[in-house]
């Protein structure tokens, strides 16, 4: 990790004792994990169909919890929290001092294009952010910048893309806004939609803003889960829709995040 990140966390433990990460998800201390995976809502043992991952729950909170997911001979720590940008950066803070190689966030997004469909996987190639919880990572809370363009590591997410294509996915890039709510989105549909952005969600733009901190490769992995454009909802989702969501975040999702953790992309 970085410096900025050892004095957030030295600030941090001024208030706090023990070690976070144990104490929160359950995760070893002595164990290096091939990647650590940062999952809103997303628990492994709910969206994990094959029978090839073996899932250990190591702690249940009523927020959030830790798993074990192992698959050939392969270690990945699965942190579910809650969602939105603040419980991002505290649990993925918490997890700071953690030995991992990859950082992996998974989660659901939703459409704001005709050209999406459910199911599609994507990952962000930039982030038009409006979420507040970002700016508690620089130095002034003051200076909000609203609409920030954030950009992840562009070079290994063209690796991931290209990891995925010869797997036989197709990993889109996209233009992804970030909100602080979900129920007030649809009321500004037409502003959002004015920024560029093609998807919407709660977290990524978020967590590319802190996971350069880490100084571990990372990469944030998404499924369409609704489309406002195409009035597929988030809630009342049924049919082919439905099971077109479910087989990407239950399928190529957890493919992607264990070939991550064994080649890395590179």
């Amino acid at each position: 990790m970085n410096e900025k990140l050892k004095k957030i966390l030295s600030n941090m433990k001024k208030y706090n004792a023990g070690i976070m990460f144990q104490e929160v998800f359950g995760f070893d201390p002595e164990t290096g994990y091939d990647a650590l995976v940062i999952a809103p809502g997303w628990k492994p043992t709910k969206i994990l169909r094959n029978p090839a991952y073996k899932v250990t729950e190591l702690a249940v909170h009523s927020y959030q919890s830790g798993y074990l997911v192992e698959k050939d001979g392969l270690k990945v720590a699965w942190a579910q929290v809650a969602s939105g940008g603040g419980n991002l950066i505290d649990n993925m803070i918490i997890c700071a001092e953690m030995k991992f190689r990859n950082l992996i966030f998974a989660g659901a997004v939703g459409g704001l294009s005709k050209d999406f469909e459910i199911g599609d996987f994507c990952t962000p190639e930039v982030n038009i952010s409006a979420v507040y919880a970002n700016q508690y990572l620089q130095e002034r809370l003051s200076d909000f910048r609203p609409f920030e363009k954030i950009y992840p590591n562009l070079e290994f997410s063209k690796n991931v893309i290209e990891l995925a294509k010869n797997n036989g996915y197709n990993l889109k890039a996209v233009k992804v806004f970030c909100t602080d709510s979900i129920a007030m989105e649809y009321s500004h549909l037409n502003q959002i939609k004015e920024t560029g952005a093609e998807l919407i969600e709660m977290e990524t733009g978020t967590f590319h803003t802190l996971a350069p901190l880490f100084e571990v490769p990372y990469i944030a992995l998404l499924a369409v889960s609704d489309n406002s454009a195409t009035g597929v909802p988030l809630l009342g989702r049924v049919g082919e829709a439905q099971d077109k969501y479910h087989y990407t975040r239950s399928i190529i999702i957890p493919d992607m995040i264990f070939r991550i953790a064994k080649e890395g992309a590179l």
